[in-house]
């Protein structure tokens, strides 16, 4: 790891600092094969490690957030080994479970959510203390609701009164499990973080969601899909409830969808810099909030085309301004924001405020970037407003995320001068980033 505790394992991955993002110079004719999804990555990673045997993972991605998930299982005890993969495909990985866990030990969480709210989730389970933690600038991000409910169900954890990160758990081979009442709209990952791990309580868990709107909902159907598959029929009496019995999880062979929402801002670049651009493998069917996007962009007028397992987004005569409600699919404003700029009319995205609790606040920030380039965006309490305005080069801020990197990217194709000041920080879900990026505009 480097000193500012970021993976070093991916040597493809683009150098940490400024990027100035290329021009697009003509219209694209590109095919980008994304690698495997993030969040698919990291839960299949999860139940592999409670699985009652071994299970490989087929075409994972390998990133610096699965990396941190890895790493943090190797850790707990779990046998974790790289295998070769299919002609052509990065590496398999083959998991081999441990109970119980291995106790006195300290867990980097680096920057990624789903390890520290899933992982949270299993400490419970280790025999001895798990301590918690994360890099400096992911300190902040919600865990109290998670902290309150593994409380509830009887894990006992120690986090000096923060709420927060760092915190430590006494684990005791075993948790209680039960009834919970938790507030999720902050992150769905507090409800797949106690879902994921509810198989292995003593009594299975009763989750109810008692707050607000629950934000990221696929991503809770894809934790309940990925328990089905492995033998855990978790019950849905009514929407923000769910019923997990306990019960033995069977290790699996279990090939990784790709990343669709990181596919976002590739499909998005044919909008902007005209032509087409297809991602092959696209799932018939999927949980990934990315799904939506055929959806999405066609409704903001490009033309999407579906053959076989082949997506393809060809540029429209025009962007279309749109008001789009995307609670279900957070992840994927940053993108939709960067097309919003070029739009013929303003766009209005809501349905987002729990993005200010992701690696930074994306509303308030990717509003003063839109506004350093000379742009025009107002926060709203659950959303943003976009009016198209000419935009000017200058610095867009990464602020230590990922989607926002991609969507400066995205934005200097048709901008000169836009320099994204971190784009080494795409490591954390593509660390390919920059090469495909620089594939597409080739045209291979």
């Amino acid at each position: 790891m480097t000193p500012d505790g970021y993976s070093t394992t991916f040597p493809d991955a683009a150098p940490r600092g400024e990027w100035e993002a290329p021009v697009a110079a003509s219209a694209l004719q590109a095919t980008i094969t994304v690698p495997g999804s993030k969040s698919l990555t990291n839960r299949e990673l999860i139940l592999a490690a409670i699985a009652d045997a071994p299970s490989t993972l087929h075409a994972p991605l390998h990133s610096d957030d699965s990396a941190r998930m890895i790493d943090a299982l190797t850790t707990l005890g779990v046998g974790v080994e790289r295998v070769p993969g299919d002609a052509g495909q990065s590496e398999d990985l083959r998991i081999t479970p441990v109970s119980p866990f291995r106790g006195d030990v300290v867990v980097d969480c680096g920057q990624a959510g789903t390890v520290m709210r899933f992982v949270a989730g299993l400490a419970g389970l280790a025999s001895g203390e798990v301590t918690l933690t994360a890099h400096e600038s992911a300190l902040h991000r919600p865990m109290g609701v998670l902290i309150s409910a593994l409380r509830e169900i009887g894990v006992d954890i120690d986090d000096g009164g923060r709420w927060a990160l760092p915190f430590s758990v006494r684990g005791h081979g075993h948790v209680r499990g039960g009834e919970v009442d938790i507030d999720a709209s902050a992150s769905s990952q507090f409800v797949s973080g106690l879902l994921l791990a509810a198989p292995r309580f003593d009594v299975g868990l009763h989750l109810r969601h008692v707050g607000g709107r629950l934000p990221s909902v696929p991503h809770i159907d894809m934790t309940v899909e990925a328990l089905g598959h492995r033998g855990i029929h978790v019950e849905r009496p009514r929407p923000g409830e769910w019923l997990v019995p306990a019960g033995p999880l069977r290790g699996k062979d279990v090939a990784i969808e790709p990343d669709l929402s990181n596919a976002a801002p590739f499909l998005g670049a044919a909008m902007l810099a005209g032509g087409h651009v297809t991602v092959p493998g696209w799932p018939l069917h999927s949980t990934q909030p990315g799904a939506l996007l055929s959806e999405i962009l066609a409704e903001m007028g490009a033309k999407v085309v579906r053959r076989s397992t082949n997506l393809t987004v060809t540029a429209g005569e025009r962007i279309e301004g749109v008001d789009l409600d995307l609670s279900a699919a957070g992840e994927l404003a940053p993108t939709l924001f960067g097309l919003a700029a070029f739009a013929e009319a303003p766009t209005t995205l809501y349905g987002i405020g729990h993005i200010r609790g992701h690696e930074t606040d994306r509303i308030a920030a990717l509003v003063a970037n839109l506004r350093a380039l000379g742009g025009e965006a107002h926060e709203m309490p659950d959303g943003i407003r976009i009016v198209p305005r000419p935009l000017t080069g200058g610095v867009w801020k990464a602020h230590h995320d990922h989607r926002l990197a991609t969507t400066g990217a995205l934005i200097g194709l048709r901008v000169p001068g836009v320099r994204v000041d971190d784009i080494g920080t795409t490591a954390k879900t593509l660390p390919q980033f920059v090469t495909l990026w620089q594939q597409m505009l080739d045209g291979r």
